[in-house]
């Protein structure tokens, strides 16, 4: 059965250009160009993958971030003007798993909608087969996509687990972000260290919420991160 893509989009260009583009390549499209539309239908009928515009009216790209967050961990790319930095690195720390900058290529959107929906699939289908992670206080299981700290759940969207993952096998070892990249989303997925340091920091402050003295992931400048056992 086809993966199904939601795109959210007031630019009818846009939306009209990629949804062809998705559809020529086998996915089936669902198209919304108001935010408020599409929370009501996402929340009734949820599908495998969403493409936010971020500057809509009625309810934006943030907003509406935040409100599928409540009940939906699935995958979300952001689409960005050239000159929302800002908006780049607050959507990621909101929990969006990607961002891609206006104008872009199809070709790249598509490349990354299939290395999100691959990561999903490669975790389901090696999850019989990974134990679970327990290192100290923190708990990681693969096969039900959990993730425990001091007995509380922690809600973390694909790419965080992953990014958290990759850390926690092996604790103390010191993990660049080009592995670390390569953990969360495949080889020859490219994205900026950017991205990689606002997903960290979005582990972190979910984290603090529970526990105010979490200091388990550990930054080492100009070299990547590590997680610290213990």
């Amino acid at each position: 059965m086809a993966n199904s893509i939601a795109i959210v989009d007031d630019d009818r260009n846009i939306l009209t250009s990629v949804a062809m583009a998705l559809e020529a390549e086998g996915f089936q499209v669902r198209a919304y160009s108001d935010g408020a539309e599409a929370l009501k239908s996402l929340t009734q009928r949820p599908a495998d993958l969403a493409i936010l515009d971020i500057k809509m009216p009625r309810m934006d790209g943030m907003e509406l971030l935040s409100q599928l967050r409540k009940q939906s961990a699935m995958p979300v790319i952001f689409l960005t003007s050239k000159d929302d930095e800002v908006d780049e690195v607050l959507g990621l720390r909101m929990g969006a798993d990607d961002y891609i900058r206006k104008p872009f290529s199809q070709r790249l959107l598509v490349e990354r909608i299939r290395a999100l929906l691959r990561r999903g699939e490669l975790q389901h289908e090696s999850s019989d087969a990974e134990p679970v992670i327990q290192r100290g206080d923190l708990t990681l299981d693969p096969s039900r996509h959990q993730c425990g700290w001091k007995g509380q759940n922690v809600d973390l969207t694909v790419t965080e687990f992953l990014i958290l993952k990759s850390l926690a096998l092996r604790p103390g070892h010191v993990k660049s972000r080009d592995q670390l990249m390569d953990g969360a989303y495949g080889e020859h997925i490219y994205v900026d260290d950017r991205t990689i340091d606002s997903h960290i920091k979005r582990l972190r402050k979910k984290f603090k919420l529970i526990d105010s003295d979490f200091a388990q992931i550990e930054t080492l400048y100009g070299v990547g991160y590590r997680y610290r056992d213990g």
